[in-house]
């Protein structure tokens, strides 16, 4: 829903526009401080090149008016200035500011078509970060240790996580079983992409894991009930599992980059390094293309590469 157009004045500053959008992220879609800042950067920087672009004070209304060649300029500056962003970085920041029209036009009615016009640089999609093995472990075994966690909401989130490692799951997959599939088995049956069905094996961890879930849960579940379950009863949702492991890996001091997606990712390269062939890799992850899976190979030459670099006495 497009929500209430608010009362700014078409004259008052742009810049008051982007402080209300932001405002907008902040309260009503509660993106993360790190978006909101994000996102304020590349709505500042637009306007004050589109203020010295067209020489002087630039309106709300004005924002109706940007044309395309203005916007192809204001890319062209930022791919050439004296901190010059990369296509990834350029890419985001006209997300950002695609997303700032969007905007001007739902609560302000201030609308500009030629947004949609202008095409970002192609961004060649970057190779997957998986974590180390300690890493994954440490994710797994810390909601133990959370002291306002329930202790069966702690067991969940460790059950949900190792799926993710130990059965290389994306967060839909790991979420979608049933309480009929469980106790797991030897094997579990997976519907990914595309309604693509494969066989995954069950390490015994993995198993114990959700075993141990469901000792301690307190819902009483019907067969066909979503297995998973949030503190109230109903299901778990995907913004759980990013913002546990969002405050696991603040309190284990890992990267931005160990997400839930980075545990299917280090299923993988694990695999891959200890001897596993792509081919049985891409069946495991349900990629449809081996293309995909690759990308794995590249992780792992680099690591390779790397200790080999810092342990070589001729490096």
């Amino acid at each position: 829903m497009a929500g209430p157009l608010i009362s700014l004045s078409p004259k008052a500053p742009a810049a008051e526009a982007v402080q209300a959008w932001l405002a907008y992220l902040t309260q009503e879609r509660r993106a993360s401080p790190r978006t909101v800042e994000s996102y304020g950067a590349a709505g500042r920087r637009y306007v004050a090149f589109l203020q010295q672009h067209r020489g002087g004070g630039l309106t709300i209304a004005d924002l109706a008016g940007i044309e395309t060649a203005e916007l192809r300029a204001w890319l062209a500056h930022l791919r050439q200035g004296e901190q010059p962003l990369s296509p990834r970085s350029l890419s985001q920041a006209l997300s950002a500011v695609r997303g700032f029209h969007k905007y001007l036009d739902r609560r302000l009615g201030v609308a500009n078509a030629a947004v949609s016009l202008v095409r970002g640089p192609r961004v060649k999609p970057g190779a997957p970060r998986p974590v180390t093995e300690d890493q994954a472990r440490g994710l797994i075994a810390e909601p133990g240790l959370d002291p306002y966690l329930e202790g069966w909401e702690a067991r969940r989130d460790a059950a949900v996580l190792t799926l993710l490692y130990g059965c290389g799951l994306r967060i839909s997959e790991a979420l979608s079983l049933r309480r009929a599939d469980a106790p797991l088995g030897q094997g579990l049956r997976i519907t990914g992409k595309g309604g693509k069905t494969r066989l995954v094996p069950v390490l015994p961890a993995v198993a114990e894991a959700v075993a141990d879930y469901l000792s301690a849960l307190p819902f009483v579940l019907g067969p066909n009930d979503p297995l998973f379950r949030a503190r109230r009863g109903g299901p778990l949702s995907p913004r759980h599992v990013q913002a546990t492991v969002q405050g696991l890996r603040g309190r284990l001091g890992l990267p931005d980059s160990a997400t839930p997606h980075a545990l299917r990712h280090s299923f993988a390269t694990h695999l891959l390094g200890a001897g596993a062939d792509l081919r049985s890799i891409q069946d495991l992850l349900g990629h449809a293309s081996l293309s995909t899976t690759q990308r794995y190979t590249q992780v792992d030459a680099e690591r390779l590469l790397s200790a080999y670099a810092k342990a070589h006495p001729h490096a």
